[in-house]
């Protein structure tokens, strides 16, 4: 658990007492801090009766309270704490804000902050992974994984990755990270944002609280990224604030399994210089990249098993959240002879009709096997473009598409779908994938080694 002395005699309400708000909870509490805390939820409230304050915060005077640290998930253009916190001149703060404030007192370390509205899980656990696989001390928080106050510090020399959405931006004041990347933005969360200019202010806030020498790179890909490295190369100067460099990535990009597709080359190369920049090498960031298996259920790279690779994208539960992975492995003339080489698994409940962006890539697939209640709909859209097969179970289709697959080719769950027709969701339909991948490539072992490790089987 991280605590800091800053703390300690103070007084914050804690509003939320899931995840990140019961570790903020705790964190406080062991700094030795007055925490008035919160939840409407009975369950939530009852780890932390008799050992804190237990009151809505709406409902009291919070004169002289330092922070109400709120959960990134509460609007703070609607919610009722905003304006009642302003009355008592009291900050609407959140974790990532308290952690800013404890850094101080922690042991010399490095903190790098991802954003984007797309890509940004993956680059930080990309990042973490290549930090670990270097054998530089790192934790990952924020968006990801456990909430930062609840890890313990790490030793002098250590790297905080953090991915921070722009709900968490907008609760932070003083995080000046060491190295900070905006990969994308497009329009997304309008309903918490006044207009798309006010999303793309808040992403621009996470720069602006970087000092003019330390490092920030950009995905460069669309206008309103461009235009805020633009204003940071104007403060800190040009080769403080780069595009990231997609090109010189491209040729190597085919020996990294788990990071396919264009998007992922994106990842990649906001990933490259951004632990270039805390001092790694070549060599150092090649073997993370070569041995990272993916985000679970986001193409992820299950296992290679005699020449095909096995990718679990069960978290595709639309098509617009599938094209990239059909797009991610096109046809190559060095691999059987330039034929499509994708086995694609498709179906569960559907949430639209059509192929959406998913119809771009149909020259990328070699068979399709159509499973679940949308199955018998997708083999009709699929069947006049490329060979189909009706499987209706995923473990039937797994089957059939091992009997077909050559070396050099894909098996890959993106099925376009929700999984409630046969699944509790897309966590257990992935599960199940990888049950069915161990079960019939004989690599149980080697799959649940490589889960435990973070490496591609």
């Amino acid at each position: 658990m991280i605590t800091a002395q800053a703390f300690s005699g103070k007084s914050y309400a804690v509003l939320g007492l899931a995840r990140s708000g019961a570790a903020t909870v705790e964190a406080l509490l062991a700094s030795g801090a007055r925490v008035l805390a919160w939840d409407r939820q009975d369950n939530a409230r009852t780890p932390f009766e008799g050992r804190c304050e237990l009151a809505d915060p709406l409902e009291k005077d919070l004169t002289g309270f330092d922070g109400v640290v709120v959960s990134p998930g509460v609007p703070l253009n609607t919610h009722p704490i905003v304006p009642h916190a302003a009355r008592f001149a009291v900050p609407v703060i959140g974790d990532i804000e308290l952690f800013a404030q404890a850094r101080a007192e922690l042991p010399p370390h490095k903190v790098v902050g991802i954003t984007g509205t797309n890509g940004k899980s993956t680059t930080t656990a990309l990042v973490h992974h290549i930090l670990k696989t270097a054998g530089v001390p790192a934790a990952m928080g924020g968006n990801i994984g456990l909430p930062i106050l609840a890890q313990d510090p790490l030793p002098e020399g250590g790297v905080y990755v953090l991915e921070l959405s722009s709900y968490q931006i907008d609760l932070t004041f003083s995080l000046d990270c060491d190295a900070a990347s905006l990969s994308n933005i497009t329009p997304d969360h309008l309903d918490r944002y006044d207009g798309f200019s006010a999303y793309v202010a808040a992403k621009a806030r996470l720069f602006e609280m970087q000092q003019p020498e330390q490092f920030a790179v950009f995905g460069c890909g669309d206008g309103p990224t461009c235009a805020i490295r633009e204003r940071e190369a104007a403060r800190r100067g040009q080769a403080r604030a780069v595009c990231a460099d997609l090109n010189a990535l491209a040729a190597e990009q085919i020996g990294w399994p788990a990071l396919a597709g264009p998007h992922n080359l994106e990842n990649a190369a906001v990933a490259v210089a951004l632990v270039e920049e805390l001092g790694l090498t070549r060599e150092q960031w090649q073997r993370g990249m070569a041995s990272f298996h993916g985000l679970p259920h986001r193409m992820e790279l299950v296992t290679k098993h005699e020449g095909v690779l096995f990718i679990n994208d069960s978290k595709a539960t639309n098509p617009d959240s599938a094209a990239p992975a059909l797009a991610a492995w096109p046809p190559d003339p060095k691999i059987n002879g330039g034929a499509p080489r994708i086995h694609w698994i498709v179906g569960g409940l559907p949430k639209e009709d059509g192929l959406g962006p998913c119809a771009d890539h149909l020259g990328n697939i070699a068979a399709a096997y159509t499973i679940g209640e949308a199955g018998p709909r997708f083999a009709e859209l699929l069947e006049p473009h490329v060979h189909v097969e009706r499987a209706e179970m995923l473990n039937d289709a797994v089957g059939r598409a091992m009997a077909r697959a050559r070396s050099g080719e894909v098996i890959l769950l993106s099925p376009a779908c929700a999984s409630f027709d046969q699944f509790r969701d897309y966590e257990a339909r992935g599960a199940h994938f990888r049950q069915v991948v161990a079960a019939l490539t004989g690599a149980s072992d080697k799959i649940q080694s490589a889960l435990e490790s973070g490496e591609s089987a």
